[in-house]
Parts: structure tokens; C-alpha cells; sequence
């Protein structure tokens, strides 16, 4: 290695030891956002004393028009801010919208993790892949993997170093390619993942502060993320096979640890095809009750999507189609003896789930007082006058919302505390300036996910870290980003000119959900 090329590697280290230094500092997210919380009812009463207000346009509930109000600071620190925070803080915690919906999903997903039947998918595509394909299908089943919550990084990153070496290719090449997808593309996915109704969910609780009576769906970005698949996939081949395999070089060490237990074994492919039988007997059903006109998935008007039963009732029916074929599947394979051992599973998985119930609780009562303050609302009003004022244009301002939320995750790694944080700042705000809730988490979801995979601050990136020293003994954080950061580049600038063809064209975000906002 040449003396410039170290001293490059150095201060590039140096940048991202910097980067580390300041997102250390940053507190605990429930310790963040009990700050937060305090800080709301500080300011509530401080610019309530002052005075502070903003004039807009805003929806009058009993009219259910738009019309000009003026909104003034309301301090929580009166007598009846005091007994709202004290009466009402159960109510606001379990009326939360996004816990209910996450812990029914996890159920489902977390035997899934436990049964195997998730790892035993992964490995069996990946074994069944021809060579020409390994690259592709890698990327496309990291992407695809955020369906499953973590599972991606646990299973399919480390199998990705194997499954390269055993085709006689650069094992961390494997490892970039999988970490690609499964972190960089976190946010595109076919079907409807955990963060779809997280990200719904919050956002509905933004949607407040401007209108009541929208409503967000966990479908509301589903046609753009699925061709985000595509597009995430077909990048990250690229960037793969003619960037960092290239600068990789050819491996001369060894493969560590056991191969065979990688394998998918007759056990388990017997039990994967009872399962996989089983998820498709599920679906098929699904399929046919929608069929009828009336169907108990359709809504009053026939309808299978908007504010249908079907959509409304997409998170029980996601959990469903995890949760029972992976109890055929625990039970084929061994892994569950009893109705006790699937209990008991389940109570894991929730109790994996016990730091963001934690979490819940804060972040609750903070975007609560942040609404009953009315906070919200004037620095949307201000933040939209302020927009309009300067008439940047639609493309330049998603843009900078992207940039924006690619910038923060570098500090702060959770994405639903990121977006508990901006949603009730920019949602209310893009309302009043004509733009969807929708539309704004497109552009926090680019943002947010092209830097996951350079940011220590992204919690499984210290394990990714282990994963490469497997490789290269020499190996550490500068190395791991460093051949992360062409994907996030190519990422961030590929997925962001997507979204400005795809705001030209005006396509649909998803079912019922365009770019544009209609009163």
C-alpha cells in the first residue's frame, strides 16, 4: 500500500472517527425524547408568555374546509396543560398509533426468526442461484429482507461472504453486497414491511396538527418502493461487480468456520416445503375472498383498496401469513415440540420488542404536547411561508428533504425516531404547501436509508465490522465505509433522480396516494 494512499485512508478514518465521536454524545433515544418532551412544555410556556403565533391556511373541522386561522402558543405549563399530561399520559401511550400496529406484525415475524423458517428461505434461494445471478439475487433478497425486521444482517450478510467465496469470488464482496440491500435499500420492498406501518403511523399522528380527517395507509409509498426494488437491485449489481469486487482484488486466504452448516438440510427442506405449501394455501384464500362483491375484504363501495378491510386489515394479515406457516414450520422441522414451545417464542419475540415499547411511551406524550402546544402547527405555518416566500419548486425542495434526512442518520441511526422527530414538523408543513404526508416519507425514506451503511451509528454496523475482520484480519470501520460509500453515492443519487422522474410524471406514491395534496 503506497505512503498517499494511507495518509488518504487516515484522514478519511479521522472523518469518521469524528463522525462517531459526536453521534457517542448523542443521548439514548428514550432519554432523547424525554428531553424533547420537557423541552415542548419549556417552550410552550416561554412563547405562550410572548406571545407567539403564525396565520394560515387550515382545515376547520366542522366546516371541513380550508380556511385562513390564526394560532396562538398554548403553554403546557397552565393548570390545564398540567392535568392533560397527568390525566391523559396511559391514554396517549396506548392510542399511539404505530405500537399497536408493530407489536400485531412482530408476532408474526418473530416466529418466523424463531422457527428458522426465515433463515431456511434465505438459504435455500440463495443455494438453488447460478452464478451469473449470485450478485442480483444477493441484493434483491437484502432488500426484500426488511420485511422480516433485522433478519437480513443476522443471516443473509454473513452468508453472502460464503456463498462468493464458494463461487470463487471475494468474500467481503459478498458481505458488500448483502449489506447493500438489506441496509442501503431498507426502505423498498414488494410487500409491506414493519416500517411501512411504523412510518403510516407516525405520520398520521402529524397529519393531526393540519387535518384530522387524513388518513395515511401502511400502503400509502407501496407502487414507489416496489420499483424501488428493482432499481436498488440493479444498482448495487453494478456497483458490486465493477467497483468493489474490482478494487477488492483476488482473496488468497482461507474460508473460516463451517460451510455445511450453511446447507439446508433434507430436515428442513422437507419442513420448508410443508411451510411453503401452507403460505400458499394462505395467500390463494386471501385471493379468492376477494373475489366477491361482497367480499368481507371490500369496502362499502367494492372497493379492495383505500379505506378497505383489506388494507385496513393488511397488518393481522401480514402477521398470519408469517406466523402460521412458521409454526408448520417449527413443527416439520423439529424445532417446536408443543403448543408451549410456540408460546414461548412468541413471548421472545415480544420481549425483543420491550426497548421500543420503552421507547413508545416517550415518544407518545412528546409528539402529544408537541401537538397540544401547537408547536407543530406555527413552525409549519412559518416553515410553509417560508417555502413559499422563496418559491423553490417542488424538485429542489424534495431534494433537500432528501439530502436533509441522509445528513441526520449519519448522527442518528433509529429511523422511526427520526421520523417521530420531523413528521410533525414537515408533514403539517408539505400539507400547507400542497404536498401528501405520503410524498414526505418518500423523501425521509431515500435520505434515510442510502447512509445506513456508512454511519456507525447504524446498530448492527459494529457487527458487519466483525463479519469483514472474519476475512481481513487488518480490516476495521475506515474499511467497512469505505466500500460501503460508492453505494450510498450511487444510492442517493440514483434513487433521488427516480423520485424526480417520478414527481414529472405525477405516478401514484402508492393506492389512493398521490404527490399532490387535494382539498
Amino acid at each position: 500500500m503506497s505512503t498517499n494512499k494511507k495518509q488518504k485512508k487516515s484522514v478519511f478514518d479521522g472523518f469518521l472517527n469524528g463522525i462517531e465521536r459526536v453521534g457517542n454524545k448523542l443521548p439514548h433515544p428514550i432519554t432523547l425524547f424525554f428531553i424533547l418532551a420537557v423541552l415542548v412544555v419549556v417552550l410552550s410556556a416561554v412563547l405562550s408568555a410572548l406571545g407567539v403565533s403564525a396565520t394560515g391556511d387550515l382545515i376547520n373541522t366542522s366546516t371541513n374546509t380550508m380556511e385562513e386561522q390564526t394560532v396562538t402558543v398554548v403553554s403546557l405549563m397552565t393548570r390545564e396543560g398540567i392535568v392533560h399530561m397527568l390525566t391523559n399520559a396511559v391514554t396517549i401511550f396506548t392510542s399511539y398509533a404505530p405500537l399497536g400496529m408493530v407489536l400485531v406484525a412482530m408476532l408474526g415475524v418473530g416466529i418466523a426468526e424463531s422457527s428458522g423458517f426465515i433463515a431456511a428461505v434465505t438459504k435455500r434461494i440463495v443455494a438453488v442461484t447460478p452464478r451469473s445471478l449470485i450478485t442480483p439475487v444477493l441484493v434483491f433478497l437484502g432488500v426484500m429482507s426488511n420485511i422480516a425486521s433485522d433478519v437480513g444482517y443476522i443471516v443473509l450478510v454473513p452468508l453472502g461472504a460464503i456463498i462468493f467465496l464458494a463461487y470463487g469470488r471475494h468474500p467481503l464482496a459478498g458481505i458488500a453486497a448483502a449489506f447493500a440491500g438489506v441496509s442501503g435499500g431498507f426502505s423498498a420492498n414488494l410487500l409491506i414491511g414493519t416500517l411501512d406501518p411504523l412510518m403510516a403511523g407516525i405520520s398520521n399522528e402529524a397529519v393531526k396538527l393540519v387535518d384530522p380527517n387524513y388518513v395515511v395507509e401502511p400502503t400509502g409509498n407501496m407502487y414507489f418502493m416496489m420499483v424501488s426494488v428493482f432499481l436498488i437491485t440493479i444498482l448495487g449489481t453494478i456497483i458490486t461487480e465493477k467497483v468493489v469486487e474490482p478494487r477488492l482484488g483476488t482473496y488468497k486466504g482461507k474460508l473460516t468456520g463451517d460451510v455445511a452448516s450453511q446447507d439446508v438440510s433434507e430436515v428442513e427442506k422437507k419442513a420448508l416445503k410443508k411451510a411453503s405449501l401452507t403460505l400458499l394455501a394462505l395467500v390463494i384464500a386471501v385471493v379468492v375472498l376477494c373475489i366477491p362483491q361482497n367480499s368481507i375484504f371490500r369496502g362499502e363501495t367494492g372497493n379492495l383498496l383505500g379505506k378497505s378491510p383489506l388494507i385496513q386489515g393488511v397488518i393481522v394479515l401480514v402477521g398470519l401469513f408469517f406466523f402460521i406457516p412458521s409454526v408448520v414450520y417449527g413443527f416439520a422441522s423439529g424445532k417446536y415440540k408443543n403448543d408451549k414451545d410456540v408460546c414461548a417464542a412468541m413471548a421472545q419475540s415480544m420481549g425483543h420488542m420491550s426497548s421500543y415499547i420503552a421507547l413508545s411511551f416517550v415518544a407518545a406524550q412528546f409528539i402529544n404536547y408537541f401537538g397540544y402546544s401547537k408547536l407543530g402547527t406555527i413552525l409549519a405555518l412559518h416553515g410553509a411561508a417560508f417555502f413559499k416566500a422563496i418559491k423553490i419548486g417542488t424538485i429542489p425542495l424534495m431534494i433537500l428533504f432528501v439530502l436533509f434526512s441522509a445528513f441526520l442518520n449519519l448522527f442518528m441511526g433509529s429511523a422511526s425516531a427520526k421520523w417521530a422527530i420531523l413528521a410533525p414538523v414537515f408533514v403539517p408543513m408539505f400539507m400547507l404547501l400542497g404536498y401528501t404526508p405520503e410524498m414526505a416519507q418518500v423523501a425521509f425514506r431515500i435520505g434515510d436509508s442510502c447512509t445506513n451503511i456508512i454511519t456507525p451509528m447504524m446498530s448492527f454496523f459494529a457487527m458487519i465490522v466483525v463479519f469483514v475482520q472474519e476475512y481481513d484480519d487488518e480490516a476495521g470501520m475506515g474499511t467497512l465505509t469505505a466500500m460501503m460509500l460508492p453505494y450510498t453515492i450511487t444510492f442517493l443519487i440514483g434513487w433521488t433522480v427516480m423520485m424526480i422522474v417520478w414527481i414529472t410524471l405525477g405516478l401514484p406514491l402508492g393506492p389512493n396516494a398521490t404527490i399532490f395534496r387535494v382539498v
